[in-house]
């Protein structure tokens, strides 16, 4: 039998308009850091060309959630934002930490090639 997890990344950012608009002041300013942004945007709103390469090769389904649109459940897995959860029918639970994500920096490859695992 197959196991069916599914993965749902949340950014340690708020979406909405607003919410992006004080995530990018605080990058400039140096105040705001998000690793999962990083790999996943860059400075490119539309999303980084190497984040989509890298998915379009990947058999990895990932969902991409702010912090503000995440379940309760969801933040109640996570340890520390940005994080990657996982659900396996019946909780949720943290496939990737903080620290996990900010050691793929830079390689959206290497972050996809771990959720291979769940």
């Amino acid at each position: 039998m197959v196991r069916r997890v599914r993965l749902v990344g949340i950014y340690d950012a708020d979406g909405g308009l607003a919410g992006e608009f004080r995530y990018t002041l605080g990058k400039l300013a140096g105040r705001s850091k998000c690793a999962l942004c990083d790999l996943t945007h860059g400075w490119n709103p539309l999303g980084s060309r190497e984040w989509k390469q890298a998915c379009a090769a990947s058999p990895v389904e990932l969902e991409l959630v702010h912090r503000n649109e995440a379940t309760a459940a969801q933040l109640a897995a996570a340890a520390k934002l940005p994080a990657i959860v996982a659900h396996d029918g019946e909780r949720w639970s943290e496939a990737l930490s903080a620290a996990d994500i900010e050691a793929c920096a830079g390689s959206p490859e290497l972050l996809l090639d771990r959720l291979t695992e769940w």
